[in-house]
């Protein structure tokens, strides 16, 4: 099972690349915005559920770093998870089949599922941090993968921040660290996170 978890993670980096080239390429840039939400929202609804099945690999490897820790991880990985799986199906559900009027968007308000990303970007970031603590302290996986690992969480978390108290995507404060880890650091994360657990794998073999 270890062996499907790494292709689970290297397709959840390149799910993520591909929301985030959607998502700022497409509809925050203005170039297709219907198109841009339509692949966003259905490639974080893929991200979230693929990434769910990676964290219990994850968590199997990094819990003798660390028991009580590894457990707060994996619940807080799949919290950001099933939320950014439930934003991406919301998002996907309006632009399939628009609503007469959407009060939520006319009001700008925050969704009701994941407020200004407190889920995708927030908690996962703070879960992502502390498995790259876990994997700096054990010695299962690279400990350069951990220190990447506390960059995307790092950055993940400053989105959210972004998001919340500058609001506008465009914002440089906002598109910069989103930009950042949507489209290099977290692709880059996942797909050698599923490297090294494949590698991992076939060496306990």
């Amino acid at each position: 099972m270890e062996s499907l978890a790494a292709t689970c993670a290297v397709l959840t980096g390149l799910a993520g690349l591909a929301y985030s080239l959607a998502f700022l390429g497409l509809v925050v840039a203005g170039l297709a915005p219907g198109p841009g939400v339509v692949i966003s929202s259905l490639m974080l609804l893929l991200g979230g559920l693929l990434s769910s099945f990676v964290l219990f690999a994850v968590y199997e490897r990094v819990r003798p770093a660390g028991p009580m820790l590894a457990r707060w991880a994996l619940a807080l990985g799949l919290a950001g998870a099933v939320g950014a799986a439930l934003h991406g199906g919301y998002d996907l559900a309006n632009a399939v089949n628009p609503p007469a009027s959407d009060p939520i968007a006319l009001a700008n308000l925050p969704s009701p599922i994941d407020p200004r990303g407190l889920l995708t970007f927030g908690v996962s970031g703070t879960a992502a941090f502390v498995v790259a603590l876990l994997i700096r302290r054990g010695g299962t996986l690279p400990r350069g993968l951990g220190s990447l690992g506390m960059v995307a969480a790092i950055l993940l978390i400053l989105t959210y921040l972004g998001r919340l108290i500058v609001l506008t995507p465009t914002n440089p404060l906002v598109a910069g660290p989103a930009a950042l880890v949507g489209l290099i650091v977290n692709p880059a994360w996942y797909v050698w996170l599923g490297l090294s657990l494949r590698r991992a794998h076939r060496s306990y073999l």
